[in-house]
């Protein structure tokens, strides 16, 4: 076994992990995929499901909104960080994450489909979000 073997990182796909962070971002898999299990924002992402089931638990007459709140914000975060890594161009995302795989990104029409996908479940969430919000702070939940 060679030096250049043992020294030879795993190749990253760009597409894979703009995937993971839209499907699971608000569980971190897109942080772990990239930086391993010693990655604090992916860390910090997981925790998000144990916040809301605590929440749920010590306030169980709030509303539903206020319980699943640190779960929704991770998926926000989750999806802005899915656009940003899915448009980060080609020679970049390898000089960042691909620098000992030898091998070159050359992502297609998989990833275009991902970022739409992205977009529009993120717009509606965020949208969503900041509506239910609104909803609760002005007029103490009177529209749902």
């Amino acid at each position: 076994m060679t030096t250049a073997t043992i020294l030879q990182q795993s190749h990253k796909n760009k597409a894979f992990t703009t995937l993971l962070a839209f499907l699971l971002g608000m569980l971190g898999a897109h942080r772990f995929y990239l930086h391993g299990s010693k990655d604090r924002w992916g860390w910090l992402h997981l925790t998000a499901l144990p916040a809301s089931l605590l929440l749920h638990q010590l306030l169980p007459e709030a509303d539903w909104f206020y319980q699943i709140l640190p779960l929704t914000l991770s998926a926000l975060v989750g999806f802005l960080e899915a656009l940003v890594l899915g448009l980060m161009p080609d020679d970049k995302w390898d000089a960042r994450y691909n620098v000992g795989s030898g091998r070159l990104s050359d992502t297609g029409w998989p990833l275009a489909v991902v970022l739409v996908a992205t977009l529009m479940l993120g717009a509606g969430v965020l949208i969503a979000t900041m509506a239910r919000l609104f909803d609760l702070l002005y007029t103490g939940g009177a529209y749902g």
